[in-house]
C-alpha cells in the first residue's frame, strides 16, 4: 500500500470523528506562521485547538509575500487581530547559505536562509507590522521553538499603539 493509500484508509477513519468547527474564522482571532519542520504541531506547542486559529507554515518560518497575501485575507476577512512567529532550533534553512541551497536543490530561488533567529524573527516581524494594509492587528509576536526541550521563549512583542 503505497503512502497515498495509507492516507486515503486513514481518512475514511477519521470521516467519523470529524470535529466541527463555527466556520473559517479563528475564535481565538489569532494566525501563526511556523515552519514546515515534522518536529513542529503548532497546535500542541501553543495549546491550539481546531478553529482556534490559522496557520501558515513554510521552510523557516519565514514572512513572504504569500504570508502577507494570507495574512492580508485573515486579518481583514476573517477576524484575525494577533499573529505569532515561531521559529525553531535546528531549522534546515538556519546555518547554511543561499548558494548551499540552491546547489542542494538545483532551483534559484530566495531560500530565505536564517543566519540568527533573533535577527531574522525581529525583521520579520517588522514586515508584519509596518504593513500599512495589516492595520487590523492589535498585536504580535516572535517566539523560537527549541525542538529538544519543548519550550517556546518569547523574543519580541509588539502591540498597536491607538493613534
Amino acid at each position: 500500500m503505497s503512502v497515498i493509500d495509507e492516507m486515503l484508509a486513514a481518512n475514511d477513519e477519521y470521516v467519523g470523528s470529524h470535529p466541527s468547527t463555527d466556520g473559517a474564522r479563528p475564535s481565538r482571532g489569532v494566525a501563526v506562521l511556523t515552519c514546515m519542520d515534522v518536529r513542529v504541531d503548532p497546535r500542541d506547542i501553543l495549546g491550539l485547538s481546531i478553529g482556534e486559529a490559522h496557520v501558515l507554515r513554510n521552510a523557516g518560518a519565514r514572512v513572504t509575500i504569500d504570508v502577507l497575501r494570507s495574512l492580508s485575507l485573515s486579518t481583514h476577512a476573517l477576524g484575525a487581530e494577533t499573529v505569532v512567529i515561531m521559529q525553531h532550533t535546528g531549522c534546515g534553512v538556519a546555518g547554511i547559505t543561499e548558494a548551499a541551497l540552491r546547489r542542494l536543490t538545483g532551483a534559484a530561488l530566495d531560500f530565505r536562509v536564517i543566519d540568527d533567529h533573533e535577527a531574522t524573527l525581529l525583521d520579520d516581524l517588522d514586515l508584519i507590522t509596518t504593513a500599512s494594509y495589516l492595520y487590523p492587528l492589535k498585536e504580535a509576536a516572535a517566539f523560537l521553538y527549541d525542538v529538544d526541550s519543548g519550550r517556546v521563549s518569547e523574543v519580541a512583542r509588539w502591540t498597536r499603539q491607538n493613534p
